[in-house]
């Protein structure tokens, strides 16, 4: 083993910073963000022409006509400041960075309908639709992605951070989160006062993880960090609902129907039926291979099945149990896996039977943005619709509950994001590849059709920069029928006359995808390239959005990552690219990906020579319990085992570079510690760095990828 130093052998102007600020501002005419008039007739927006220039753009509606000017005023627009109000204060936070995929369930117990913001990076709104009271709804999200509360006056309520784990937030309008009840009063209200309902629960010693923090910036002394940290097999609280009347009598619901519930807060969530003749709750069983939504009767305490989920693998709950309530016609929306795809399912909410199947077809529904009580109707994204197209791609569609009057109505080769006009009336698409530069279109909702082209983004300073297009490659999976899609970069300078080394990108966490599907600068990729690297990136079947069969690769057996998928993807590209050099094949991969990164190195080493592996879940019985039993299930049992590198770290062949945040609270760093002992004990030669004073994502700090890049021209010599 080898502790070291590394002197840098790269000049600063050939490091990734340079890359990226070399390449900053260089795409203009890319992003639109329309401000329309309230009538849905017209809008405007302000659109960047290039580095230091920018012009105003009004679009009519009814015409698609377009009008430019320099100045808001000169569009017959007020161009004078906004007053300032506490809205103003919100705007200065924003969306800082974007982790893994995540989502936030969001419950109206207002009295009147709020408004849902997305602040993007520059903290500008991102309308979502509006939950009316009593409403709960699901929001796809990623941790850290930062969300506003509003009323319809656009007063803001409350400002909310997504997490890793999927949280539920209750909408009050009191700003804060109330004091604790006494017994008699605690709970959530009928909507006709006369019950109230919580749940208890005996509680449960977390586990304790202790890290060092070494090199305190406030004193010489190192100082020792202790939090809770819940890990696979630990024991988990077993929450009972408790009905309370108004004469302060309770009574327990019998846990028959949700013995077991995942809950490692010990609490359930709930929502009223407008009629307070029954409350509704989730009851994802430990285990993730039974989900059920339940009903109880509150005068009798009675619970009854609505909808149920089984599996013999996995039920992805935190992205496929999305619903909406029909109180008025005793229906529920419901998603579902159960045909082996992705697909909206209509039921009876007093009876739980299945009405109708509302989506069909070997294509997905990935998410839900509208549902139109009134004309029966559900908007949404979904992918694999066109076969000619990649799969991943997302399109905005409508159908019908009964599932007539399916439409797509988004038309372009590319991913699609979506915002509406006030009246619904239209809508402004943004689509794009990762070889294709960002489109803007304004269309009409009733039927997709065309009314402009707002902007068609200019790319061309960026690739004057030194940036390179992504090549988009596909090949067949393992099975020689499933197609794997992926992308590679070539050099800056590239000569195909000669051999170049060969970087994957791995991140094959079964909660996503992860491939690029949208334009992209794509730093960290494009500065490895520059570096004499061509680089790659792909999904293997186990990761998700492909439906359940591809999906399910991945269960019990994360070690497999799809790397018989992603050895075959590289060979046939390869094939065709005689420059692809397969002799000097390297991986790279953080969190998740850097357990894959090094099983590379234990059970591929024919493939892959050279791995960084940045703060690795190496064994999955050391990371947190949501992620790793959703995948590995529970109890925890010999597949835990044999998935985990610290117990096939004598396998190790080829050069392997270890790195690790001293204060990784996400990823407890004994899991790479742990990795170490057992490379040891092996007597294998690897290297390790844990970085000082740093958390998770430690090999994307400047040290950490100056490290990285180094190790990795050391060994494939670019």
């Amino acid at each position: 083993m080898k502790f070291f130093l590394t002197f840098l052998l790269l000049p600063l102007c050939l490091m990734a910073d340079d890359f990226a600020n070399r390449t900053e501002n260089k795409i203009y005419r890319a992003e639109v963000l329309p401000h329309w008039l309230p009538d849905d007739s017209a809008l405007w927006y302000r659109v960047q022409t290039g580095e230091k220039t920018h012009e105003f753009v009004q679009i009519d509606t009814a015409t698609g006509q377009r009008r430019t000017a320099s100045t808001l005023k000169d569009l017959g627009l007020p161009d004078s400041p906004p007053r300032r109000t506490s809205t103003d204060v919100i705007r200065q936070r924003h969306t800082q960075r974007t982790g893994g995929e995540s989502g936030l369930v969001f419950v109206n117990e207002t009295t009147s309908a709020v408004k849902l913001f997305w602040l993007n990076t520059k903290g500008k709104r991102v309308t979502y639709d509006e939950l009316k009271p009593g409403e709960t709804r699901q929001q796809h999200t990623y941790e850290g992605h930062v969300w506003l509360i509003s009323t319809t006056t656009d007063e803001p309520l409350a400002i909310i951070e997504a997490e890793a784990l999927v949280q539920t937030w209750i909408i009050d309008g009191k700003g804060k989160n109330p004091p604790k009840s006494p017994a008699s009063t605690r709970g959530k209200p009928s909507p006709n006062g006369q019950w109230r309902i919580y749940t208890e629960a005996e509680k449960e010693t977390p586990r304790q993880v202790t890290i060092v923090e070494s090199s305190p910036k406030d004193q010489v002394q190192p100082r020792l960090k202790t939090f809770d940290y819940i890990k696979p097999g630990d024991p988990l609280p077993k929450p009972i609902w408790v009905i309370a009347g108004k004469d302060a009598q309770t009574r327990q619901v019998e846990d028959t129907l949700y013995p077991n519930p995942f809950s490692p807060s010990g609490t359930l969530d709930a929502i009223w039926s407008p009629d307070s003749r029954e409350f509704y709750f989730d009851y994802n069983q430990r285990g993730h291979q039974l989900y059920r939504i339940l009903a109880v009767d509150p005068e009798t305490g009675d619970c009854r099945i609505v909808v149920e989920e089984t599996s013999k693998t996995f039920i992805d709950y935190t992205k496929k149990t999305w619903r909406h309530w029909l109180h008025t016609s005793n229906e529920l929306l419901w998603m579902s896996e159960r045909d082996g795809w992705c697909h909206l399912y209509l039921y009876d909410s007093h009876t739980g039977a299945v009405k109708n199947q509302v989506t069909k077809g070997s294509r997905l529904v990935r998410e839900v943005l509208h549902v139109d009580e009134a004309q029966r109707q559900v908007w949404f994204l979904a992918s694999g619709l066109r076969a000619e197209e990649d799969p991943y791609h997302l399109h905005l569609c409508r159908v019908n509950f009964d599932g007539s009057g399916f439409i797509q109505l988004t038309e372009g080769d590319g991913s699609h994001s979506i915002a509406f006009s006030p009246q619904r009336r239209f809508f402004t698409a943004t689509w794009s590849r990762t070889d294709h530069a960002p489109v803007n279109e304004l269309r009409r909702s009733a039927d997709g059709s065309l009314v402009a082209v707002l902007e068609k983004a200019d790319a061309s300073s960026l690739l004057f920069a030194g940036w390179v297009m992504p090549e988009r490659f596909v090949a067949k999976a393992r099975d020689d029928k499933t197609d794997i899609h992926g992308i590679l970069i070539k050099p800056a300078d590239f000569n195909p006359a000669k051999k170049y080394p060969i970087i994957e990108d791995i991140y094959a966490g079964p909660h996503s995808a992860f491939a690029p599907k949208t334009f992209d600068r794509m730093n960290r990729l494009q500065a490895l390239a520059q570096r004499g690297f061509v680089v790659v990136k792909l999904d293997g079947m186990g990761t998700n959005h492909r439906g359940k069969a591809f999906h399910d690769v991945c269960w019990k057996n994360l070690k497999d990552s799809g790397f018989p998928d992603r050895k075959k993807w590289i060979t046939e590209a390869a094939k065709t690219r005689p420059w692809m050099d397969l002799s000097r094949i390297g991986i790279i991969g953080g969190s998740a990906g850097g357990q894959s990164a090094m099983r590379a190195l234990l059970d591929h080493h024919e493939f892959y020579k050279v791995a960084v592996a940045d703060c690795g879940c190496h064994d999955n019985r050391m990371d947190k319990i949501w992620w790793n039993e959703q995948w590995m299930g529970w109890p925890v049992d010999e597949s835990y085992i044999t998935n985990s590198n610290s117990e096939d770290a004598h396998k190790l062949q080829g050069h392997l570079l270890l790195i690790v945040g001293e204060l990784d609270t996400n990823v407890d760093p004994a899991s790479t510690t742990q990795v170490v002992a057992a490379l040891q004990l092996a007597g294998k030669t690897f290297d390790y760095m844990p970085i000082i004073n740093t958390g998770h994502g430690a090999a994307e700090t400047a040290f950490g990828s100056q490290l990285r890049m180094e190790f990795l021209i050391r060994h494939l010599k670019p």
